[in-house]
């Protein structure tokens, strides 16, 4: 689950997911961070330009924060795993969501370290990255599906999802924080996280 659909008001509304880093769109490094996985949701507009087999979903209401981006994604995977026309399902439902924001450049590198220290952990909810100073990164997290339904289900039923923090979508899971690689949780919010980074502003 790729979260690509944040007004990147703090870069003036130019669109993260388009910025370019070593001759790649962010969103195309997000998704090669993917790879591998048995299906792919962008959460965020349509750039005309994903390979044919991702799906695309849109938070309600747009622009409406990680939490509902989530619930978005959550859904679309799941219809998205239904029976196809012979009967048969090319997409079951997988047990576990990788869930990443789209402007971190380096975020494939923490994505085989989660999965390590998870697949050692069975009994737990999950696991979020933990960058090298010591801050917790839930936009680059792998959540096991079931808990992230439960929790969306409960937030639908109480306070809603629209302008709510992951960190208070995923409060109550037992989740791992796994160090990972230094640079990889690093993300661009700002025209000078962007350069300190090397993320090129010339949209393709």
């Amino acid at each position: 689950m790729v979260l690509a659909g944040g007004k990147s008001s703090r870069l003036g509304g130019v669109p993260k997911a388009q910025l370019r880093y070593d001759g790649a769109t962010l969103l195309q490094r997000a998704l090669t961070a993917a790879r591998g996985a048995g299906r792919v949701v962008v959460v965020g507009p349509d750039p005309g330009s994903l390979p044919d087999s991702t799906l695309i979903a849109r938070e309600d209401p747009p622009f409406g924060g990680p939490a509902a981006a989530i619930a978005a994604g959550l859904a679309a995977l799941e219809e998205g795993s239904g029976e196809g026309a012979d009967g048969r399902n090319p997409f079951p439902q997988a047990p576990w969501v990788l869930v990443m924001a789209c402007d971190m450049p380096f975020a494939a590198a923490a994505v085989p370290v989660l999965f390590e220290v998870l697949s050692g952990h069975p009994e737990a909810e999950g696991a979020m990255s933990l960058s090298s100073d010591g801050r917790k990164q839930p936009l680059l997290g792998i959540y096991r599906a079931s808990a992230l339904r439960r929790e969306v289900q409960a937030a639908a039923e109480q306070d809603g999802l629209a302008n709510s923090a992951a960190f208070r979508l995923l409060a109550r899971l037992d989740l791992l924080a796994v160090a990972v690689p230094a640079g990889s949780t690093d993300d661009v919010d700002t025209w000078d996280d962007a350069a300190a980074l090397g993320v090129d502003g010339d949209l393709p």
